[in-house]
């Protein structure tokens, strides 16, 4: 039964960031034909508005559904992304001010831009691209799958084409406003985005515990084996190793996104990283709140009332937090609730369309099809490419089963872990040889997505054996460590051979960044 009144205020809401998606065009203005306007913001967003674009682009509307989610299913394994989220930072306060200078000095609009130039190899960046512009496709389709929640739980059916045009119209919306504004769209629309989250968020911590009797009734109705990790024994490390590997791996992954460096490159300085580093574990907070959530869906038992369960059956575990705000909370609130999810989605979805068509227009079009654009032809195959992206990732989530883009974006993590030699490393140095980078990749990428495929793609947790234990772990990281090894050993032997070294368009003075 549809749900009017919750209905209407998320109609209301999602009206009202349409309405700021295009108004975003005129703020800040600037000259939107040039890619750097369009696709970066023209490098403008200081350190509020910055810290509200990584906030909506890291916190995605399926991280706000999947790991209550897995806390719901999996129990205390969902909680690695607390972890994860505060390790990103202090590598990232570290890391990526160098590239924004570098970006800045020789205006890249990619990190593939950078990789080009860094190691004057276009088959390189081309990997690169590729690489990026495969992990982002699934994850913009997952962003489709928390819109698609709420709408369910709106009471709105889901299935069949009249079922989907819900999805399509908040794409078309998301398309229109994007093409016209660029990332001015997103980052405007973040702020509400947050906005709404944290209120949510708020609300739940004091509603729903008050009403289940407190934290403590709720830890002690949860089932033991979900409270903690299965400790490791004489044969091995259990789920010690996994959680570990899976939260560094996650870490060093999550920057390495072309809709992260995206934003990363739209800051106005250096220091405006240095500071939002300082400033987002606040986001890590509410992500700890959030996956508690899953532990509430466990004690309220909403999953057994008859309600939900066409939903859960519908959704699966996904429909735990939409279920409890269904259960413990007023039509209206359910509303906004719903709505900052759905925000959720079209905020990350956004930026992940712009850094996907910038990475086309720069590093395959132009490098490729046709090196003579001129900045105004950049541009506009770049909006266009932003909208097809759109349409391939609506399409996949309409035509496919959802596990697909599920199991694609294991594989995505997995993927875009095997360009941090190149970026990372090549921040810090440059002995590394390009064509030894380039091998070093296509075996990471080789080795996690075999590891991943023996798992039937359910689970991006391999085991690998070594003295007599056996030490589950997240296949990007044993594929990443193949990969580094790879790379710095045959960069060596190259050198050693006295293989031709390419020409570094790069100086070093573009790497000082006085903090």
């Amino acid at each position: 039964m549809t749900n009017p009144i919750a209905t209407f205020v998320f109609v209301l809401l999602f009206l009202a960031v349409t309405v700021l998606g295009f108004v975003a065009a005129n703020w800040r203005r600037g000259d939107l034909k040039l890619l750097d306007e369009w696709g970066l913001g023209g490098r403008r967003f200081g350190t509020i508005v910055t810290w509200f674009l990584l906030g909506g682009d890291l916190y995605t509307a399926y991280t706000f559904v999947a790991v209550p989610a897995l806390v719901f299913g999996a129990g205390a394994t969902g909680f690695f992304a607390l972890p994860y989220t505060i390790l990103i930072y202090p590598f990232a306060f570290i890391v990526f001010p160098k590239l924004w200078n570098v970006a800045k000095r020789h205006g890249h609009i990619t990190a593939a831009d950078f990789v080009h130039a860094r190691y004057d190899s276009r088959w390189l960046a081309l990997a690169i691209a590729v690489t990026g512009i495969i992990a982002t496709m699934p994850y913009i389709a997952l962003q489709l799958v928390g819109i698609e929640v709420v709408i369910g739980g709106l009471g709105i059916d889901t299935q069949g084409f009249v079922g989907d045009l819900p999805l399509i119209i908040a794409f078309a919306i998301l398309a229109a406003y994007t093409y016209t504004s660029g990332l001015r769209a997103p980052a405007m629309i973040a702020v509400v985005k947050d906005v709404l989250i944290y209120l949510t968020i708020g609300a739940a911590m004091i509603v729903i515990p008050a009403k289940l009797g407190g934290f403590g009734h709720i830890f002690d109705t949860i089932p033991h084996a979900k409270m903690l990790l299965k400790a490791p024994d004489a044969t091995s490390l259990n789920g010690y190793s996994a959680y570990t590997t899976l939260a560094i791996g996650s870490a060093l992954a999550l920057f390495l996104y072309p809709h992260s460096v995206t934003a990363i490159l739209s800051s106005a300085s250096g220091n405006t990283i240095r500071r939002n580093m300082a400033l987002l574990p606040a986001y890590s907070l509410v992500l700890g709140l959030l996956a508690l959530l899953g532990f509430m869906a466990l004690a309220s038992g909403v999953k057994d009332m008859p309600e939900y369960a066409p939903y859960f059956k519908a959704y699966g575990a996904n429909f735990a937090v939409p279920a409890l705000f269904l259960h413990f909370f007023p039509p209206w609130f359910v509303g906004v609730a719903f709505a900052a999810i759905g925000i959720g989605a079209l905020v990350p979805a956004a930026i992940m369309s712009i850094a996907a068509a910038n990475l086309y227009t720069r590093n395959i079009h132009r490098e490729f099809i046709n090196s003579k654009l001129n900045f105004h032809e950049e541009t506009n195959i770049a909006k266009t490419v932003s909208l097809v992206v759109k349409l391939g990732a609506l399409a996949f989530i309409i035509l496919l089963p959802l596990t697909y883009a599920i199991q694609l974006q294991l594989l995505g993590g997995i993927w875009i872990i095997q360009t941090l030699p190149a970026i990372v490393l090549g921040l810090y140095t440059r002995v590394l040889d390009h064509r030894a980078l380039l091998i070093g990749w296509f075996v990471g990428i080789a080795m996690g997505t075999w590891m991943a495929a023996s798992q039937h793609l359910t689970s991006s947790v391999y085991s690998i054996h070594l003295f007599g234990y056996a030490i589950p772990g997240y296949a990007a990281v044993w594929s990443l460590i193949v990969n580094v090894v790879i790379s710095i050993g045959l960069s060596y032997g190259f050198n050693a051979m006295g293989f031709d070294k390419t020409v570094d368009k790069t100086l070093p003075e573009d790497y000082l960044d006085p903090v």
